[in-house]
């Protein structure tokens, strides 16, 4: 009975398999078809940038044609005529008579200036707090959380309007000021502090200080390739300080030593010479920092905790020490979720930086409502305001994004 079963079955599929064979095969689809699945696609992104462009088009069209009908000038060619306002606060060399793509770039210098100590700084506190909510030390412990809940709950701009009242009603007179070490003076007129007379000797200590850097970077790959084979962790901070201080020190001797100081000195009303740093400028880069921090903290804890438990038992199993175990295991594994999100924190403080105009520091919004109101081009002017984030943002994401191409685990 079971021979005839398997004789239908043998049968029956070697029927279907004639059957099959007969069927004539289907006619081939021209990759220009709208059966083409291929082709559909292409057609439809097509069809839609077209329509996009379209869009854009009517809205410039009609944009322009009612500021003509109000008399309302329009193009960027005012960038090319003179600002007539001035800066308190420059980086670049500026006067009132210069054209206002030079106030702008002034506006924008200030922009990125606060948003890089930002980023740096955050990054930095926002670390050790998120670190410290592991601590064993349960008073370490309960600081790191106070600080992160208050400084994450609290709205930006109101931090940036307390720090700056902090610092121009608490802080003393110019006349008066604090003074810390030899030349650095604290008071209501902003921080001063001494500077060096630009020579050549510096931009070769900048040139040594980069060769120190990759002298570190081949440095580090030979200690970790041998921390792979022997299990010896190298100690790479004592490492960092050598090479960065033995090559900036020998760029300073080969550039002639440089040591002349420009130090602040005490006016009838204000202090004088040296660098300052205006109480503006401290408001947003404190109140920026503080609050990014406490965003930073919680992306640094949460990506911790993603680490299996199993991780840490393993290290410390080996005898690692706390800190060893921290930065040798669960931070390394960490990054891989931490550095998603910490991407966004510093698109976050970058955009909040445009807060700053609630508090006089002139950044290129500050800049830019000003161009506004002198030359009523508002649409060019916001246009503007949009293309420095937008180009701001797209850089930033796109060093993230190869830092975290760089800093993934690679699977075997």
């Amino acid at each position: 009975m079971d021979s005839q079963l398997q004789g239908r079955v043998l049968r029956s599929s070697r029927a279907a398999s004639e059957m099959i064979a007969a069927r004539p095969a289907p006619a081939p689809v021209s990759s220009w078809s709208l059966q083409s699945q291929a082709f559909r696609s292409k057609l439809f992104q097509a069809i839609l940038i077209l329509l996009l462009i379209a869009i854009a088009v009517y809205l410039v069209h009609n944009t322009t044609e009612n500021m003509r009908l109000r008399g309302i000038q329009s193009g960027y060619g005012f960038l090319l005529q003179p600002a007539g306002f001035d800066i308190g606060e420059t980086m670049l060399a500026y006067d009132s008579g210069d054209p206002y793509w030079k106030a702008i770039l002034v506006g924008l210098s200030n922009t990125i200036r606060v948003a890089l100590l930002g980023i740096l700084l955050s990054t930095l506190i926002g670390t050790a707090v998120g670190i410290g909510r592991f601590s064993r030390n349960v008073l370490l412990r309960a600081l790191c959380q106070i600080y992160v809940e208050f400084f994450r709950n609290v709205p930006v701009l109101l931090q940036l309007l307390m720090w700056y009242l902090l610092l121009t009603e608490l802080l003393p007179a110019p006349n008066e000021p604090w003074v810390f070490g030899a030349g650095f003076y604290l008071s209501k007129g902003g921080l001063n502090f001494p500077l060096p007379d630009w020579a050549w000797g510096h931009a070769s200590a900048l040139d040594g200080m980069l060769i120190g850097l990759v002298v570190l970077s081949f440095w580090r790959r030979k200690q970790l390739r041998r921390f792979e084979e022997t299990g010896e962790a190298p100690s790479l901070w004592l490492a960092a300080c050598l090479c960065i201080s033995v090559g900036t020190m020998l760029g300073w001797l080969a550039g002639g030593a440089p040591s002349t100081m420009r130090y602040p000195e005490m006016g009838a009303f204000a202090i004088d010479g040296g660098g300052a740093l205006t109480p503006e400028f401290l408001a947003v880069l404190i109140g920026l920092t503080l609050y990014t921090a406490g965003f930073i903290a919680e992306v640094v804890r949460a990506g911790i905790q993603s680490v299996p438990r199993g991780q840490g038992e393993a290290a410390q199993s080996l005898g690692l020490a706390p800190s060893q175990e921290m930065r040798l295991v669960l931070l390394p594994q960490a990054l891989r979720v931490i550095i998603p999100p910490l991407t966004s924190q510093y698109l976050n403080l970058t955009k909040n930086s445009s807060l700053a105009v609630a508090i006089g520091y002139p950044d290129v919004v500050s800049i830019l409502n000003t161009s506004i109101n002198q030359t009523g081009r508002a649409v060019e002017c916001i246009s503007i305001i949009m293309i420095v984030y937008l180009s701001t943002s797209l850089s930033t994401s796109a060093f993230m994004n190869w830092y975290n191409a760089r800093a993934a685990i690679q699977e075997r």
